[in-house]
């Protein structure tokens, strides 16, 4: 427990409680009562099991809520994604693979999202939650213009994202695409389809290779979200709803 002034500003995420000063004014430690795990909910989605995200998350950079409601399929089979408000605050969506898949191609088949507000982010990435630290095995298709309304819709990276050449922006326009990536020792190869079935000689809307820092599998898996970059600078902004038709993968 700290007691502040009213003008201090806790940071996003920390590693340990700050010390006295600089707008702290006294700290206390209680010792808590750890609480029982909640169930996961897991949902099945193109042949795969997903589990549903219930817990804060702050993959986009600061922390975000996330409902299990805000997740769910349809009688076509399609995955929905939903971001909304809810007793003044945003729940997002997420859901992860309940396994590794390794090296291979990876493919997203998603509706129309151009109605969605510059601020959201839908992302298919992955991420490897037994590295406590550093890296995490992750990259990522992006679809948002991070507030931007003049920014570029799309993009490719790979992590750190701070690295000039671990990431590739790139426009969309409105319409279904499929979104796929290629890993491969050494490689990842990303590329855009108009359409959800692209054939196999049809080419790519958009392309893009990394051939530095590209990661070797090890316990990442898949996982989708949908959620608001810096969602308190846009609390009037309306909710949002996406659907992915598929989710495919090969060797």
């Amino acid at each position: 427990m700290l007691l502040v002034d009213p003008e201090y500003r806790p940071a996003a995420k920390v590693v340990s409680l700050p010390a006295e000063g600089g707008g702290v004014a006294a700290i206390t430690i209680v010792q808590g009562k750890a609480a029982a795990p909640a169930a996961a909910r897991m949902i099945h989605f193109s042949g795969y099991d997903w589990i549903v995200r219930s817990s804060e998350s702050d993959h986009g950079g600061e922390p975000n809520s996330y409902d299990p409601d805000n997740a769910w399929t349809d009688d076509k089979g399609y995955l929905h994604l939903r971001m909304a408000e809810h007793n003044g605050h945003w729940n997002c969506a997420e859901v992860s693979l309940n396994q590794s898949l390794g090296y291979g191609a990876y493919r997203f088949v998603v509706r129309d999202n151009s109605h969605l507000s510059p601020s959201a982010v839908l992302g298919f990435f992955t991420w490897d939650d037994t590295r406590s630290e550093g890296l995490h095995n992750e990259f990522d298709i992006e679809l948002s213009r991070w507030g931007d309304v003049k920014a570029k819709n799309a993009q490719y990276a790979i992590q750190p994202f701070y690295v000039p050449e671990n990431f590739y922006r790139f426009s969309t326009p409105a319409g279904i695409f499929t979104y796929q990536v290629r890993w491969n020792p050494g490689s990842l190869s990303f590329s855009t389809f108009a359409g959800a079935s692209p054939s196999s000689n049809l080419k790519p809307f958009n392309e893009h290779q990394f051939s530095s820092g590209v990661p070797a599998p090890a316990s990442e898996k898949v996982d989708m979200d949908l959620y608001d970059f810096h969602h308190a600078e846009n609390p009037s902004q309306p909710p949002g709803e996406v659907i992915i038709e598929k989710f495919e993968y090969s060797r």
